[in-house]
């Protein structure tokens, strides 16, 4: 790739090393796709498998349920757009966008939490049969990885108060904004292939 290249193509490109880190990252989330492939495969195998714990469509709220998808892919619009803000050399744009982002994802995980509180009184945890076990296994995995990008952003929230936009803090922010992304689409498929399917069975 030449010089001009570099210089003219978005900040988080511009440096060798910020290329080679992003296709890094590229790379870590097809690992993810693995261990994601995994769980659901798992869950796959044990759906249905409820022994006398309740069954998922006595348990599932279409309404909870909505509420957590409209926050997740609503977040990932932000995402988009904060990325946009940065392209455009905005701090202050891409703070603001990247602030409401992170409110999203907190608004999901609150009710991600109720959901399995009100699981939990109703008679199904991890220990209540096999089919439970993957669920909580699966959708908590995803809800860890939404609470570590939360608080990865957090972190670049403050470079960024610090130091403004630069091609290290631009490639961070563009790296986590694929990882929130991805987060969304593996959410995507548990709406579909757990919840949608659990509530019809």
């Amino acid at each position: 790739m030449s010089s001009h290249e570099l210089k003219s193509g978005p900040l988080e490109y511009r440096t060798e090393q910020g290329q080679m880190n992003i296709l890094g990252f590229w790379i870590f989330l097809g690992a993810e796709i693995v261990l994601f492939s995994t769980l659901f495969a798992t869950y796959a195998v044990l759906f249905g498998r409820t022994a006398d714990a309740p069954l998922p469509g006595e348990l599932f709220e279409p309404g909870t349920v909505l509420i957590m998808t409209f926050l997740l892919l609503t977040s990932s619009f932000t995402c988009g757009i904060s990325i946009h803000e940065m392209r455009r050399g905005s701090v202050k744009g891409l703070t603001t966008w990247l602030i409401i982002t992170l409110l999203l994802g907190l608004g999901f995980l609150g009710f991600e939490i109720y959901e399995f509180i009100h699981y939990e009184h109703e008679g199904a945890t991890l220990q209540s049969s096999a089919f439970w076990s993957s669920f909580f296994v699966l959708a908590g995995t995803h809800g860890l990885h939404v609470t570590l990008g939360i608080g990865w952003a957090i972190l670049l929230l403050l470079q960024l108060a610090k130091r403004g936009l630069t091609p290290v803090t631009s490639r961070k922010v563009f790296i986590i904004s694929l990882y929130w992304h991805f987060l969304d689409v593996v959410w995507i498929f548990i709406f579909t292939s757990v919840y949608l399917i659990g509530m019809v069975v």
